[in-house]
């Protein structure tokens, strides 16, 4: 009997050690979730609140309400060209500097290399007194233009140490033989390392993308005109004062605000998912 309880107890405790991870993969899963659920529920909820619930009666008129207003537009709008702009600034010149570093041997690459690395780890906090500072002193603050550059120039450190590990995937002997064949440097660059460089470009420029359209920080700082604020910024109308919030409201904004992230991902996915397939690119 003593002998069939404590095999007993000792395969409970291996059944609870199988599911004990699963237990914490739903828990977590769950905590994740929750919010998700709230969002979508509250937008279409005509009386939304902070609890989680199944709307009673479903109405689109949050949305309509968000999407009809002028200023969400223009939020909208300032984000997708603070985010585009700084994606397509990052993607060119980390480009155009991740090259001689791949490919060239420099008398303080290496240096350089740390100096990247230690600047990425840098939080955007430190040097934002600094940098309002100097935009103040330049007459650059309330300016889209200057913002998105400096965004840009924030976030070249690591996309250029992630263009660099990308471009090191390319073979060498391809762009040789393209040199061989007339090519020069630039179409080198251009035809034969950037195509082959496609998955990576995408996702550092997705990457940068979202980092750029979910900061609140820095244009909440550097910018001060309401109608020149991005919806990371802008999402603050729905907190009124004395603790009134909007949720309908601020839940189909949310909701609209995740869709450019989102809709890049998807488009993403084919470029991402081809991975790097140089195999027998170099025969024949």
């Amino acid at each position: 009997m003593a002998v069939a309880s404590r095999y007993t107890r000792r395969s409970n405790r291996r059944r609870f050690g199988k599911a004990s991870p699963y237990l914490i993969l739903v828990l977590i899963g769950i905590v994740f979730l929750t919010p998700l659920l709230w969002m979508l529920f509250a937008s279409v909820d005509v009386h939304s609140t902070l609890a989680v619930r199944v709307p009673r009666a479903l109405t689109m008129s949050n949305f309509v309400a968000v999407l009809s207003d002028p200023g969400n537009q223009r939020a909208f709008l300032n984000g997708l060209v603070l985010s585009l702009g700084q994606s397509a600034v990052v993607v060119v010149v980390a480009g155009l500097a991740a090259y001689p570093l791949s490919r060239y041997e420099l008398s303080y690459k290496r240096p350089f290399l740390y100096s990247i690395i230690f600047a990425s780890s840098l939080p955007i906090t430190v040097v934002m007194v600094p940098v309002y500072e100097l935009f103040i002193f330049l007459n650059f603050n309330d300016s889209i233009f200057w913002t998105t550059l400096f965004l840009a120039a924030s976030s070249l450190p690591y996309a250029i140490w992630i263009m660099k590990n990308f471009m090191d995937s390319v073979p060498v002997a391809l762009e040789e033989a393209a040199w061989v064949d007339g090519a020069s440097v630039w179409m080198g660059l251009g035809r034969v390392i950037a195509p082959m460089m496609m998955p990576g470009i995408f996702t550092l420029a997705i990457f940068t993308f979202s980092r750029s359209w979910e900061n609140f920080f820095v244009p909440f700082i550097l910018i001060q005109s309401p109608q020149k604020l991005p919806a990371s910024v802008s999402i603050f109308q729905f907190f009124g004062q004395y603790g009134m919030v909007d949720y309908g409201k601020l839940a189909a904004f949310s909701m609209l605000y995740t869709i450019p992230s989102v809709l890049l991902y998807v488009l993403g996915q084919k470029y991402m998912s081809t991975g790097f397939s140089f195999g027998g690119a170099t025969k024949g």
